[in-house]
């Protein structure tokens, strides 16, 4: 089911810091990404944010497909997100009324993103990226592989990661406990909301 979302389909242009997540490209030209290694990369970055504090985690998405699916996460975490425009100086800047000074950062895409990364980089915070295949990951700490502009791609990747950081605080047990579905943390378009 998680393979249907598209989650493993990148682009057709592959950077240098994602080829050792790349299997192959299929006959259309696109580089398919290792879902194995999503998979645990997704669990490294769960056991990593389930031993900081949660209210602590920014999350982060210039793209309106990131939008729905972070309000998810940090309603169901408690995590604090970041929508639409990052403004600067948010992590680096303590006079600004939205100032926050987070233990971890996490990005919906590096390239899209890149203010959020360049501040969390200087203020020293580690940062977690959904990177696909034409990402450049240089100043990021962990990569999560993945397909990051895809609308059903982006929910099942928060959705994942929600649960293993559920699981990790102890607020549910198995999989079955996970309170929405990944169609919850679909952003819907807007031909549908109307």
């Amino acid at each position: 089911m998680i393979l249907s979302t598209g989650i493993r389909v990148g682009t057709p242009i592959k950077t240098k810091y994602m080829s050792s997540f790349i299997t192959r490209a299929n006959p259309e030209g696109l580089y398919i990404l290792d879902i194995s290694k999503t998979l645990a990369r997704i669990d490294v970055a769960a056991k990593f944010i389930g031993r900081t504090n949660i209210a602590n985690v920014a999350v982060t998405s210039a793209r309106e497909y990131g939008k729905t699916p972070i309000e998810k996460f940090c309603e169901l975490t408690g995590a604090r997100g970041i929508f639409g425009r990052f403004m600067p100086g948010t992590f680096t800047n303590p006079s600004l009324p939205k100032y926050l000074e987070p233990e971890i950062v996490i990005v919906t895409d590096p390239q899209a993103d890149e203010q959020a990364v360049l501040e969390a980089t200087r203020a020293g915070v580690p940062v977690i990226a959904l990177s696909n295949s034409d990402n450049i990951t240089s100043k990021v700490d962990l990569v999560i592989p993945s397909n990051n502009r895809g609308r059903k791609a982006l929910a099942t990747v928060y959705w994942l990661l929600t649960k293993e950081v559920l699981k990790k605080q102890g607020r549910i047990k198995s999989d079955s406990e996970m309170p929405m579905t990944i169609d919850d943390f679909e952003a819907k378009l807007v031909e549908e909301l109307i």
